[in-house]
């Protein structure tokens, strides 16, 4: 059983969104090749008064995908050199959205955006399949004790938000 994700899934909070993203597979599609891989770590970003937030100061061309409607891809530039995939959601115009931390097989934001062929030319485009990138639920269970969180990482600059357990990794056991 292979189902797209659509704008239904991404609409809830990040909270709820960010723990159901384990389990599911991200799916990139380049010309006929395709590859995917079963998401196992994600972390949540809620709003601008999380100070780990992109939105934290408010809209700006940078984070203008954050304000889009849910199912939006976001993707963002770090460190001069890698790139980082996030997917929007909750309701147009508040910013929040799931950085999408790892995979089964590729552990760390940059190396799953470099295997899978993410840049720029993704950021402010929808899920999907026109896109050529999505997340399907192919019915992986992922029970509630099989997920750990933990803080955010690399986010110390943000006070308590940093001590948040906005971080989810599937631990099986």
């Amino acid at each position: 059983m292979k189902k797209v994700l659509g704008i239904p899934f991404f609409s809830r909070p990040v909270l709820q969104v960010a723990p159901d993203l384990l389990g599911k597979f991200l799916v990139r599609r380049s010309g006929r090749h395709e590859v995917f891989s079963m998401i196992t770590e994600t972390e949540a970003y809620d709003g601008e008064r999380d100070l780990a937030c992109h939105a934290r100061n408010g809209k700006t061309l940078r984070n203008e995908p954050l304000y889009e409607r849910a199912g939006t891809i976001y993707v963002y530039f770090t460190y001069g050199m890698h790139w980082m995939l996030n997917v929007v959601t909750g309701e147009k115009g508040y910013p929040a959205a799931v950085l999408i931390r790892g995979l089964e097989d590729v552990t760390g934001p940059a190396r799953l955006t470099k295997k899978f062929d993410i840049d720029k030319r993704l950021n402010k485009k929808k899920l999907g399949k026109i896109s050529g990138l999505w997340i399907e639920d192919r019915g992986v269970v992922v029970k509630k004790c099989d997920i750990k969180k933990t803080p955010r990482i690399g986010v110390h600059y943000a006070g308590i938000w940093a001590q948040k357990s906005y971080r989810f990794v599937l631990s099986r056991k």
